[in-house]
């Protein structure tokens, strides 16, 4: 395939990033200011980080593979919605030195694991130029999102017109991932940005104290702020999600999904389902 080359300097890629988190999308015909241009500066710059996250996603899996054979690895690039919210949470973030606009990730079946990953990238011979790495399994967040992430600057001899694009790799375990993956779907649900530590406040606490007693089944240090005491973190856990029908809530959304493969023809593509909670149906 044809890697796509970055091709605007970084002072316009900020400019550009700037502009989108103030304004938005393009204008709409009621006055507002069309940003076209930035759109097409954002969507450059996300494509140019292609070919040193596919690089660097390669590593991983490598690496990942001779501690698990059936580790998961992935790769992705942050969506354009998700990098203008993410832009304007911090206004004082500049576009060009976002550091998950690339991401892979490895998903491993323990924190020894995770670990164990991490070390063989510290011991690596790679060019890429680690410029930041944080620990969250032994210093959790408040949310309760636990996990390594390690930020690289990339760098080749060879070619240099990737050089200093930075790419994330996040490391986690297989209930590190679990807990992600149910707040991304908790969020889904209920149209609230939960993974930004954003909504319903008892939602997020829910997710703190699981994010606690998952690090306990782990034996791994509690989110701060959840109690340390397994029984009162169980029975204040137990009495949350009863109060917010989690269960009921999460099953509802995997009746939702499993209505794609089974009632719909083989021939669709591409389809738009509406989901109506209170009628418990979908149309």
């Amino acid at each position: 395939m044809d890697w796509i080359p970055p091709l605007y300097s970084r002072g316009e890629v900020d400019r550009a990033g700037k502009k989108l988190a103030i304004t938005g999308w393009v204008g709409n015909g009621r006055g507002e200011p069309d940003t076209r241009h930035e759109l097409a500066i954002l969507n450059n710059w996300r494509a140019a980080h292609s070919f040193p996250l596919n690089t660097m996603q390669m590593g991983l899996r490598r690496r990942a593979r001779s501690i698990e054979p059936d580790a998961i690895v992935s790769q992705r690039l942050k969506r354009a919605p998700a990098t203008i919210a993410k832009l304007r949470r911090f206004p004082d973030m500049k576009l060009s030195q976002m550091q998950d606009i690339a991401g892979c990730r490895a998903i491993l079946g323990s924190p020894a694991a995770v670990r164990e990953l991490w070390s063989a990238h510290r011991r690596s011979r790679m060019k890429h130029q680690l410029i930041r790495e944080v620990d969250y399994i032994q210093w959790p967040k408040l949310s309760g999102y636990r996990g390594v992430h390690l930020v690289y600057r990339y760098r080749s001899d060879r070619n240099d017109t990737y050089n200093g694009l930075r790419i994330e790799i996040q490391l986690r375990s297989k209930l590190q991932h679990a807990w992600a993956t149910a707040v991304e779907t908790a969020g889904a649900i209920k149209d609230q940005a939960l993974k930004s530590s954003e909504g319903n406040s008892d939602w997020l606490r829910f997710f703190a104290l699981a994010g606690s007693w998952l690090a306990i089944k782990e034996r791994s240090p509690v989110v701060p702020e959840t109690p340390s005491d397994p029984v009162e973190l169980r029975d204040s856990l137990v009495g949350l999600a009863n109060e917010l029908n989690v269960v009921g809530t999460l099953d509802d959304y995997r009746t939702f999904i499993s209505y794609v493969p089974e009632r719909l023809p083989s021939y669709c593509h591409y389809f738009l389902l509406e989901r109506r909670p209170d009628e418990r149906s979908i149309a």
